[in-house]
Protein backbone atom coordinates (compact mmCIF):
# COMPACT_ATOMS: atom_id res chain seq x y z
CA UNK A 1 0.00 0.00 0.00
CA UNK A 2 1.25 3.47 -0.84
CA UNK A 3 0.06 6.64 0.85
CA UNK A 4 0.59 9.75 -1.22
CA UNK A 5 0.79 13.12 0.44
CA UNK A 6 -0.18 16.32 -1.35
CA UNK A 7 1.94 18.76 0.57
CA UNK A 8 1.91 22.51 1.09
CA UNK A 9 3.67 25.22 3.03
CA UNK A 10 2.36 25.10 6.60
CA UNK A 11 0.52 28.00 8.21
CA UNK A 12 -1.02 28.68 11.60
CA UNK A 13 -4.57 30.11 11.53
CA UNK A 14 -5.93 32.09 14.45
CA UNK A 15 -8.56 30.23 16.43
CA UNK A 16 -11.68 31.85 17.87
CA UNK A 17 -12.46 31.18 21.52
CA UNK A 18 -16.16 30.62 20.75
CA UNK A 19 -15.39 27.53 18.68
CA UNK A 20 -14.76 25.34 21.73
CA UNK A 21 -17.41 22.79 20.69
CA UNK A 22 -15.49 22.25 17.47
CA UNK A 23 -12.37 21.70 19.55
CA UNK A 24 -14.18 19.06 21.61
CA UNK A 25 -15.43 17.47 18.39
CA UNK A 26 -11.87 17.58 17.06
CA UNK A 27 -10.55 15.63 20.03
CA UNK A 28 -13.17 12.96 19.49
CA UNK A 29 -12.69 12.60 15.73
CA UNK A 30 -9.08 13.69 15.06
CA UNK A 31 -10.43 16.85 13.47
CA UNK A 32 -9.14 20.33 14.25
CA UNK A 33 -11.26 23.41 14.96
CA UNK A 34 -12.26 25.79 12.24
CA UNK A 35 -9.63 28.49 11.55
CA UNK A 36 -11.82 31.49 12.29
CA UNK A 37 -10.36 34.84 13.31
CA UNK A 38 -13.08 36.69 15.23
CA UNK A 39 -12.05 39.74 17.24
CA UNK A 40 -15.61 40.96 17.69
CA UNK A 41 -17.55 37.70 17.78
CA UNK A 42 -21.22 37.82 18.74
CA UNK A 43 -23.59 34.91 19.30
CA UNK A 44 -26.98 35.07 17.65
CA UNK A 45 -29.91 34.47 19.97
CA UNK A 46 -31.58 31.10 19.77
CA UNK A 47 -35.23 31.08 18.69
CA UNK A 48 -37.82 28.36 18.31
CA UNK A 49 -38.59 29.25 14.67
CA UNK A 50 -36.12 28.52 11.85
CA UNK A 51 -33.63 31.25 11.04
CA UNK A 52 -34.42 32.85 7.68
CA UNK A 53 -31.53 33.06 5.24
CA UNK A 54 -31.22 34.65 1.80
CA UNK A 55 -28.61 33.33 -0.65
CA UNK A 56 -28.73 35.43 -3.84
CA UNK A 57 -27.38 33.86 -7.03
CA UNK A 58 -26.61 35.17 -10.51
CA UNK A 59 -25.28 34.04 -13.84
CA UNK A 60 -21.61 33.34 -13.21
CA UNK A 61 -22.03 32.50 -9.53
CA UNK A 62 -19.47 29.99 -8.21
CA UNK A 63 -21.69 26.91 -7.77
CA UNK A 64 -19.56 25.20 -5.13
CA UNK A 65 -19.74 28.19 -2.82
CA UNK A 66 -23.47 28.72 -3.32
CA UNK A 67 -24.46 25.08 -2.94
CA UNK A 68 -22.19 24.38 0.04
CA UNK A 69 -23.59 27.29 2.05
CA UNK A 70 -27.19 26.40 1.12
CA UNK A 71 -26.68 22.72 1.95
CA UNK A 72 -24.92 23.35 5.28
CA UNK A 73 -27.42 25.98 6.43
CA UNK A 74 -30.35 23.73 5.54
CA UNK A 75 -28.72 20.88 7.48
CA UNK A 76 -28.86 23.22 10.46
CA UNK A 77 -32.59 23.72 9.96
CA UNK A 78 -32.40 27.23 8.52
CA UNK A 79 -35.13 28.37 6.13
CA UNK A 80 -32.95 29.22 3.11
CA UNK A 81 -34.31 31.09 0.10
CA UNK A 82 -32.22 30.92 -3.07
CA UNK A 83 -33.02 34.12 -4.95
CA UNK A 84 -32.10 34.88 -8.55
CA UNK A 85 -31.05 38.45 -9.36
CA UNK A 86 -31.59 37.61 -13.04
CA UNK A 87 -34.89 37.83 -14.92
CA UNK A 88 -35.57 34.12 -14.53
CA UNK A 89 -35.10 31.39 -11.97
CA UNK A 90 -32.66 29.35 -14.07
CA UNK A 91 -29.05 30.34 -13.33
CA UNK A 92 -26.09 29.63 -15.57
CA UNK A 93 -23.47 29.27 -12.86
CA UNK A 94 -19.74 28.91 -13.48
CA UNK A 95 -18.26 25.73 -14.97
CA UNK A 96 -21.36 24.93 -16.99
CA UNK A 97 -23.53 24.12 -13.98
CA UNK A 98 -27.19 25.14 -13.99
CA UNK A 99 -29.15 25.87 -10.83
CA UNK A 100 -32.82 26.75 -10.39
CA UNK A 101 -33.53 29.39 -7.75
CA UNK A 102 -36.51 29.32 -5.39
CA UNK A 103 -37.59 32.90 -6.13
CA UNK A 104 -36.68 36.10 -7.95
CA UNK A 105 -34.96 38.75 -5.85
CA UNK A 106 -37.75 41.25 -6.49
CA UNK A 107 -40.17 38.85 -4.80
CA UNK A 108 -37.98 38.88 -1.66
CA UNK A 109 -37.57 42.65 -1.38
CA UNK A 110 -40.10 43.09 1.42
CA UNK A 111 -38.99 40.06 3.41
CA UNK A 112 -36.81 40.14 6.50
CA UNK A 113 -33.91 37.71 6.89
CA UNK A 114 -31.65 36.79 9.79
CA UNK A 115 -28.71 36.30 7.40
CA UNK A 116 -27.87 37.35 3.85
CA UNK A 117 -24.87 35.50 2.43
CA UNK A 118 -23.32 36.16 -0.99
CA UNK A 119 -21.47 33.47 -2.95
CA UNK A 120 -18.57 34.53 -5.15
CA UNK A 121 -17.51 33.72 -8.67
CA UNK A 122 -17.05 36.03 -11.63
CA UNK A 123 -19.04 37.55 -13.22
CA UNK A 124 -21.47 36.31 -10.57
CA UNK A 125 -20.20 38.74 -7.92
CA UNK A 126 -20.46 41.66 -10.33
CA UNK A 127 -23.99 40.64 -11.26
CA UNK A 128 -24.93 40.57 -7.57
CA UNK A 129 -23.34 43.99 -7.06
CA UNK A 130 -25.30 45.45 -9.98
CA UNK A 131 -28.67 44.35 -8.60
CA UNK A 132 -30.25 47.50 -7.18
CA UNK A 133 -32.88 45.46 -5.35
CA UNK A 134 -30.26 43.30 -3.65
CA UNK A 135 -28.09 46.30 -2.75
CA UNK A 136 -31.02 48.03 -1.06
CA UNK A 137 -31.98 44.87 0.79
CA UNK A 138 -28.47 44.23 2.08
CA UNK A 139 -27.92 47.84 3.17
CA UNK A 140 -31.17 47.87 5.15
CA UNK A 141 -30.35 44.44 6.57
CA UNK A 142 -26.96 45.67 7.79
CA UNK A 143 -28.43 48.89 9.18
CA UNK A 144 -30.80 46.74 11.22
CA UNK A 145 -27.80 45.01 12.80
CA UNK A 146 -28.32 41.62 11.19
CA UNK A 147 -25.72 39.03 10.20
CA UNK A 148 -24.31 39.21 6.66
CA UNK A 149 -21.48 37.59 4.77
CA UNK A 150 -19.73 37.00 1.48
CA UNK A 151 -17.08 34.69 0.11
CA UNK A 152 -14.43 34.66 -2.62
CA UNK A 153 -14.73 37.69 -4.95
CA UNK A 154 -18.00 38.91 -3.41
CA UNK A 155 -16.52 40.76 -0.38
CA UNK A 156 -14.34 42.89 -2.68
CA UNK A 157 -16.69 43.16 -5.65
CA UNK A 158 -20.06 43.59 -3.89
CA UNK A 159 -19.85 44.34 -0.16
CA UNK A 160 -16.87 46.68 -0.55
CA UNK A 161 -18.40 48.98 -3.19
CA UNK A 162 -21.63 49.05 -1.18
CA UNK A 163 -19.63 50.49 1.74
CA UNK A 164 -20.42 47.58 4.03
CA UNK A 165 -16.88 46.61 5.04
CA UNK A 166 -15.60 50.05 6.00
CA UNK A 167 -13.53 49.86 9.19
CA UNK A 168 -13.95 46.09 9.45
CA UNK A 169 -11.45 43.26 9.26
CA UNK A 170 -12.23 41.26 6.15
CA UNK A 171 -10.83 38.72 3.73
CA UNK A 172 -11.62 37.55 0.19
CA UNK A 173 -10.16 35.56 -2.70
CA UNK A 174 -6.38 36.19 -2.75
CA UNK A 175 -6.26 37.89 -6.16
CA UNK A 176 -9.00 40.35 -5.08
CA UNK A 177 -7.26 41.55 -1.91
CA UNK A 178 -6.01 44.72 -3.59
CA UNK A 179 -9.55 45.58 -4.62
CA UNK A 180 -10.76 44.94 -1.11
CA UNK A 181 -8.24 47.45 0.25
CA UNK A 182 -10.08 50.22 -1.59
CA UNK A 183 -13.16 49.46 0.52
CA UNK A 184 -11.43 50.88 3.62
CA UNK A 185 -11.39 47.43 5.19
CA UNK A 186 -8.52 46.01 7.23
CA UNK A 187 -7.16 43.13 5.17
CA UNK A 188 -6.55 39.77 6.81
CA UNK A 189 -5.64 36.40 5.33
CA UNK A 190 -7.83 34.27 7.60
CA UNK A 191 -9.71 31.44 5.91
CA UNK A 192 -12.81 32.82 7.63
CA UNK A 193 -12.95 36.29 9.17
CA UNK A 194 -15.67 37.74 11.37
CA UNK A 195 -15.88 41.33 12.56
CA UNK A 196 -19.07 42.42 14.27
CA UNK A 197 -21.96 41.14 12.12
CA UNK A 198 -19.88 40.65 8.95
CA UNK A 199 -18.37 37.28 8.00
CA UNK A 200 -16.06 36.95 4.99
CA UNK A 201 -14.09 34.08 3.50
CA UNK A 202 -11.62 33.24 0.73
CA UNK A 203 -12.91 30.76 -1.85
CA UNK A 204 -14.40 27.37 -2.72
CA UNK A 205 -11.91 25.56 -0.50
CA UNK A 206 -13.01 27.55 2.57
CA UNK A 207 -16.76 27.39 1.89
CA UNK A 208 -17.51 24.63 4.40
CA UNK A 209 -15.64 26.41 7.17
CA UNK A 210 -17.42 29.66 6.30
CA UNK A 211 -20.82 27.97 6.27
CA UNK A 212 -20.28 26.35 9.67
CA UNK A 213 -19.32 29.70 11.17
CA UNK A 214 -22.60 31.10 9.83
CA UNK A 215 -24.44 28.18 11.44
CA UNK A 216 -22.75 28.87 14.76
CA UNK A 217 -23.74 32.53 14.64
CA UNK A 218 -27.31 31.79 13.63
CA UNK A 219 -28.13 28.65 15.57
CA UNK A 220 -25.58 28.24 18.32
CA UNK A 221 -22.52 26.18 19.09
CA UNK A 222 -24.27 22.88 19.65
CA UNK A 223 -26.01 23.04 16.28
CA UNK A 224 -22.77 23.87 14.46
CA UNK A 225 -21.08 20.91 16.18
CA UNK A 226 -24.02 18.67 15.30
CA UNK A 227 -23.88 19.68 11.62
CA UNK A 228 -20.09 19.39 11.34
CA UNK A 229 -19.85 15.82 12.64
CA UNK A 230 -21.65 13.85 9.88
CA UNK A 231 -19.99 15.90 7.15
CA UNK A 232 -16.62 14.14 7.78
CA UNK A 233 -14.70 17.41 7.88
CA UNK A 234 -10.97 17.57 7.19
CA UNK A 235 -8.47 17.07 9.98
CA UNK A 236 -6.54 20.24 9.16
CA UNK A 237 -8.27 22.96 7.18
CA UNK A 238 -5.88 24.30 4.58
CA UNK A 239 -3.29 21.73 5.51
CA UNK A 240 -1.88 18.49 4.16
CA UNK A 241 -4.19 15.78 2.88
CA UNK A 242 -3.53 12.26 1.72
CA UNK A 243 -4.50 9.82 -0.98
CA UNK A 244 -4.24 6.16 0.01
CA UNK A 245 -3.61 3.89 -2.96
CA UNK A 246 -3.56 0.10 -3.21
CA UNK A 247 -2.55 -1.81 -6.35
CA UNK A 248 -1.47 1.30 -8.23
CA UNK A 249 -2.47 1.37 -11.90
CA UNK A 250 -2.16 4.06 -14.56
CA UNK A 251 -5.40 5.96 -15.31
CA UNK A 252 -4.07 8.43 -17.85
CA UNK A 253 -5.73 8.57 -21.27
CA UNK A 254 -4.46 9.93 -24.59
CA UNK A 255 -7.14 12.57 -25.05
CA UNK A 256 -9.27 14.82 -22.85
CA UNK A 257 -10.80 12.59 -20.16
CA UNK A 258 -14.49 11.86 -20.72
CA UNK A 259 -16.27 11.59 -17.37
CA UNK A 260 -19.86 10.66 -16.55
CA UNK A 261 -21.47 12.03 -13.37
CA UNK A 262 -25.03 10.70 -12.94
CA UNK A 263 -27.42 12.64 -10.71
CA UNK A 264 -30.86 11.78 -9.34
CA UNK A 265 -33.52 13.11 -7.00
CA UNK A 266 -31.96 12.88 -3.56
CA UNK A 267 -28.34 13.12 -4.72
CA UNK A 268 -26.10 14.98 -2.27
CA UNK A 269 -25.77 18.38 -3.97
CA UNK A 270 -22.50 19.35 -2.30
CA UNK A 271 -20.79 16.20 -3.52
CA UNK A 272 -22.24 16.34 -7.03
CA UNK A 273 -21.41 20.01 -7.56
CA UNK A 274 -17.88 19.75 -6.16
CA UNK A 275 -17.06 16.77 -8.36
CA UNK A 276 -18.43 18.41 -11.51
CA UNK A 277 -16.96 21.84 -10.80
CA UNK A 278 -13.47 20.63 -9.88
CA UNK A 279 -13.16 18.15 -12.76
CA UNK A 280 -14.24 20.82 -15.23
CA UNK A 281 -11.64 23.17 -13.76
CA UNK A 282 -9.10 20.51 -14.75
CA UNK A 283 -10.43 20.69 -18.34
CA UNK A 284 -12.02 17.25 -18.27
CA UNK A 285 -15.15 16.80 -20.36
CA UNK A 286 -17.82 16.08 -17.75
CA UNK A 287 -21.26 14.84 -18.77
CA UNK A 288 -23.93 15.32 -16.11
CA UNK A 289 -26.75 12.85 -16.74
CA UNK A 290 -30.10 12.62 -14.97
CA UNK A 291 -31.33 9.10 -14.23
CA UNK A 292 -34.81 10.58 -13.72
CA UNK A 293 -37.31 11.24 -16.52
CA UNK A 294 -36.40 14.91 -16.77
CA UNK A 295 -33.26 17.04 -16.68
CA UNK A 296 -34.07 18.91 -13.47
CA UNK A 297 -33.50 16.98 -10.26
CA UNK A 298 -34.23 17.96 -6.66
CA UNK A 299 -31.19 17.09 -4.57
CA UNK A 300 -31.12 15.97 -0.93
CA UNK A 301 -31.25 19.50 0.54
CA UNK A 302 -33.79 20.66 -2.06
CA UNK A 303 -31.32 22.41 -4.36
CA UNK A 304 -32.55 22.08 -7.95
CA UNK A 305 -29.81 21.06 -10.42
CA UNK A 306 -30.19 20.74 -14.19
CA UNK A 307 -28.39 17.90 -15.98
CA UNK A 308 -26.79 18.16 -19.41
CA UNK A 309 -28.79 15.22 -20.74
CA UNK A 310 -30.93 12.27 -19.75
CA UNK A 311 -29.16 9.00 -18.97
CA UNK A 312 -30.68 7.31 -22.04
CA UNK A 313 -28.63 9.68 -24.19
CA UNK A 314 -25.55 9.59 -21.99
CA UNK A 315 -25.27 5.81 -21.96
CA UNK A 316 -24.56 5.81 -25.70
CA UNK A 317 -21.18 7.49 -25.10
CA UNK A 318 -17.84 6.06 -23.97
CA UNK A 319 -16.24 7.21 -20.70
CA UNK A 320 -12.78 7.15 -19.20
CA UNK A 321 -14.38 7.42 -15.75
CA UNK A 322 -17.83 7.06 -14.20
CA UNK A 323 -18.21 8.63 -10.77
CA UNK A 324 -21.26 8.57 -8.49
CA UNK A 325 -22.10 11.26 -5.92
CA UNK A 326 -23.80 10.14 -2.72
CA UNK A 327 -26.97 11.07 -0.92
CA UNK A 328 -29.34 8.39 0.34
CA UNK A 329 -32.15 9.01 -2.15
CA UNK A 330 -29.76 9.46 -5.04
CA UNK A 331 -27.85 6.26 -4.24
CA UNK A 332 -31.11 4.31 -4.06
CA UNK A 333 -32.12 5.71 -7.46
CA UNK A 334 -28.74 4.72 -8.93
CA UNK A 335 -29.01 1.22 -7.51
CA UNK A 336 -32.47 0.83 -9.06
CA UNK A 337 -31.32 1.99 -12.51
CA UNK A 338 -30.64 -1.18 -14.49
CA UNK A 339 -29.08 0.83 -17.31
CA UNK A 340 -26.65 2.61 -14.99
CA UNK A 341 -25.65 -0.61 -13.25
CA UNK A 342 -25.06 -2.30 -16.61
CA UNK A 343 -22.89 0.61 -17.73
CA UNK A 344 -20.87 0.41 -14.51
CA UNK A 345 -20.38 -3.34 -14.99
CA UNK A 346 -19.17 -2.77 -18.56
CA UNK A 347 -16.79 -0.09 -17.24
CA UNK A 348 -15.32 -2.58 -14.76
CA UNK A 349 -15.11 -5.37 -17.35
CA UNK A 350 -13.26 -3.00 -19.69
CA UNK A 351 -10.76 -2.23 -16.90
CA UNK A 352 -11.73 1.46 -16.93
CA UNK A 353 -11.90 3.61 -13.78
CA UNK A 354 -15.09 4.10 -11.79
CA UNK A 355 -15.82 5.46 -8.36
CA UNK A 356 -18.33 6.61 -5.77
CA UNK A 357 -18.59 8.67 -2.61
CA UNK A 358 -20.66 8.71 0.59
CA UNK A 359 -23.63 6.29 0.45
CA UNK A 360 -23.01 5.15 -3.13
CA UNK A 361 -20.14 2.69 -2.52
CA UNK A 362 -22.27 0.80 0.02
CA UNK A 363 -25.70 1.14 -1.61
CA UNK A 364 -24.78 0.97 -5.30
CA UNK A 365 -21.39 -0.66 -5.87
CA UNK A 366 -21.46 -3.27 -3.09
CA UNK A 367 -24.86 -4.92 -3.75
CA UNK A 368 -24.17 -5.19 -7.48
CA UNK A 369 -20.79 -6.90 -7.11
CA UNK A 370 -18.81 -3.84 -8.17
CA UNK A 371 -16.60 -3.99 -5.06
CA UNK A 372 -15.77 -7.69 -5.36
CA UNK A 373 -12.09 -8.22 -4.61
CA UNK A 374 -11.63 -4.51 -3.90
CA UNK A 375 -10.94 -2.36 -0.86
CA UNK A 376 -13.35 0.54 -0.43
CA UNK A 377 -14.61 3.19 1.94
CA UNK A 378 -17.99 4.88 2.32
CA UNK A 379 -19.98 7.20 4.56
CA UNK A 380 -19.15 6.10 8.13
CA UNK A 381 -22.68 4.98 8.97
CA UNK A 382 -22.75 2.89 5.77
CA UNK A 383 -19.41 1.12 6.17
CA UNK A 384 -21.04 -1.85 7.91
CA UNK A 385 -22.61 -2.69 4.54
CA UNK A 386 -19.18 -3.16 2.93
CA UNK A 387 -18.08 -6.79 2.73
CA UNK A 388 -14.44 -5.72 3.23
CA UNK A 389 -14.09 -2.95 5.82
CA UNK A 390 -10.33 -3.28 6.33
CA UNK A 391 -9.51 0.06 4.69
CA UNK A 392 -12.79 1.88 5.34
CA UNK A 393 -11.23 4.52 7.62
CA UNK A 394 -9.43 6.17 4.69
CA UNK A 395 -10.83 9.49 3.51
CA UNK A 396 -10.00 8.73 -0.14
CA UNK A 397 -9.07 5.22 -1.23
CA UNK A 398 -7.86 4.07 -4.66
CA UNK A 399 -7.68 0.34 -5.39
CA UNK A 400 -6.53 -0.16 -8.98
CA UNK A 401 -9.24 1.40 -11.16
CA UNK A 402 -11.66 1.99 -8.28
CA UNK A 403 -11.85 5.17 -6.18
CA UNK A 404 -14.13 5.64 -3.16
CA UNK A 405 -14.55 8.30 -0.49
CA UNK A 406 -16.53 9.10 2.66
CA UNK A 407 -18.81 12.15 2.40
CA UNK A 408 -19.29 15.89 1.77
CA UNK A 409 -16.23 16.83 3.81
CA UNK A 410 -14.03 14.55 1.68
CA UNK A 411 -15.49 15.50 -1.71
CA UNK A 412 -12.75 17.98 -2.61
CA UNK A 413 -10.03 15.50 -1.71
CA UNK A 414 -11.90 12.85 -3.72
CA UNK A 415 -12.09 15.14 -6.77
CA UNK A 416 -8.44 16.18 -6.50
CA UNK A 417 -7.40 12.53 -6.20
CA UNK A 418 -9.24 11.84 -9.47
CA UNK A 419 -7.33 14.71 -11.10
CA UNK A 420 -4.07 13.32 -9.74
CA UNK A 421 -4.83 9.93 -11.28
CA UNK A 422 -6.05 11.26 -14.63
CA UNK A 423 -3.50 14.07 -15.01
CA UNK A 424 -0.79 14.53 -12.40
CA UNK A 425 -0.15 15.28 -8.77
CA UNK A 426 1.16 18.71 -9.78
CA UNK A 427 -2.13 19.61 -11.47
CA UNK A 428 -4.08 18.50 -8.41
CA UNK A 429 -1.87 20.60 -6.13
CA UNK A 430 -2.19 23.64 -8.37
CA UNK A 431 -5.98 23.40 -8.36
CA UNK A 432 -6.04 22.90 -4.59
CA UNK A 433 -4.18 26.17 -4.18
CA UNK A 434 -6.35 28.03 -6.69
CA UNK A 435 -9.45 26.99 -4.77
CA UNK A 436 -7.76 27.94 -1.45
CA UNK A 437 -8.29 24.35 -0.37
CA UNK A 438 -4.64 24.30 0.65
CA UNK A 439 -2.82 27.47 1.58
CA UNK A 440 -1.87 29.43 -1.57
Amino acid sequence: MATRHLTHRSAHPILSPFLSPFIRFARRTRATPLPLSSPNSTQAAMTSSPQKVLVPVANGTEPMEAVIMIDVLRRAGADVTIASVEKELLIDASWGLKLVADALICDCAESTFDLISLPGGMPGSSNLRDSGVLESMVKKHVADGRLYGAICAAPAVALGPWGLLKGLKATCYPSFMDKLSSADATLVESRVQQDRQAVTSRGPGTAMEYSLVLVEQLCGKEKADEVAGPMVMRANHGGEYTLTEINSLDWKCNNTPQILVPIANGSEEMEAVMIIDILRRAKANVVVASVEDKLEIVASRKVKLVADMLFEEAEKLQYDLIVLPGGLGGAQAFSSSEKLINLLKKQRESNKPYGAICASPALVLEPHGLLKGKKATAFPAMCSKLSDQSEAENRVLVDGKLITSRGPGTAMEFSLAIIEKLFSREKALDLAKVMVFTYP
